[in-house]
């Protein structure tokens, strides 16, 4: 089977055994193939079109036979000369889809080279640090509401991995837009806000901390959200600046980490 492209015809990919193919199931599949190959997989129209967009580093991009009708057109406006094009199967896309309804169009990335934190913090920057936290989907979310309100970056301590395909659906195409730091230590972060006179929010549920209202969140500060179940821990809550609370007026005595950090967040962006 082939399909035309420019006059010139490709074939169409139909086995999963084929080498691209076994490479994205593995990177789709494996946090220890992403860490290992520095590469992760993408799916989705926009969210490819975003990244390229963006710059980031797209090495492959599969279509099926129907989504390259559909999109190639649109992506081929951009510069695709360093991108290697495949033609697969309707059904080798579905069999390699992790969402309900396929587009038909994958990609294959490199993850970027880490930033330094010390090196790359704005003494006058607005962050958040998210210490522990587990859920993909609060990741993501709170990834696409730091870009929808302007924060400066995003730090990620023992939290999950950034690049899993349910993290970067999440985030809705942000990833590429805010600055991320990962795998950074606690002990490390903290150093780096006191070399720049950063103060540090713990975000707590406890009624004898600071009202987030009363919070002036002046110059450089970063927030600090915990893990979804625990919170922060006593150790790293007590090093911090100041203790924060969200004061509930309602039947509940805490929110969602996503949604507790959004609106932390839309309060110290608006200092």
């Amino acid at each position: 089977m082939s399909i035309r492209e420019s006059g010139v015809f490709l074939d169409v990919i139909t086995s999963k055994e084929n080498p691209s193919i076994k490479l994205y199931t593995k990177l789709s599949g494996s946090k220890k193939e992403r860490k290992n190959s520095r590469m992760y997989v993408l799916e989705g129209f926009r969210l490819i079109q975003d990244a390229i967009k963006e710059n980031s580093a797209v090495r492959q991009i599969f279509f099926t036979e129907s989504a390259y009708d559909k999109y190639y057109s649109e992506l081929s406006q951009v510069d695709l000369k360093e991108v290697k094009v495949l033609i697969i199967s309707n059904e080798l896309g579905i069999r390699i889809s992790c969402t309900e309804k396929p587009q038909g169009i994958f990609a294959v990335c490199d993850i970027p080279e880490p930033e330094s934190l010390e090196k790359s913090l704005d003494a006058k920057g607005k962050y958040v640090v998210l210490h522990q936290l587990q859920d993909p989907g609060n990741l993501g979310m709170i990834i696409r509401t730091a870009d929808a309100v302007g924060v400066d970056g995003v730090i990620l301590s023992e939290s999950c991995e950034l690049y899993s395909p349910k993290v970067i659906r999440s985030t809705m195409g942000s990833v590429f837009r805010v600055k991320i730091f990962e795998n950074c230590d606690i002990d490390n972060i903290f150093r780096c806000f006191d070399k720049h006179g950063i103060k540090s929010y713990a975000a707590v549920v406890d009624k004898n901390a600071d009202d987030l209202r009363t919070c002036d969140f002046d110059g450089g500060c970063a927030v600090i959200i915990g893990n979804e179940g625990n919170g922060l821990p006593s150790d790293v809550s007590e090093r911090c600046t100041k203790r924060i609370t969200i004061k509930m007026t309602g039947h509940i005595n805490s929110l969602n980490a996503a949604m507790a950090t959004g609106i932390i967040m839309w309060e110290m962006s608006g200092k």
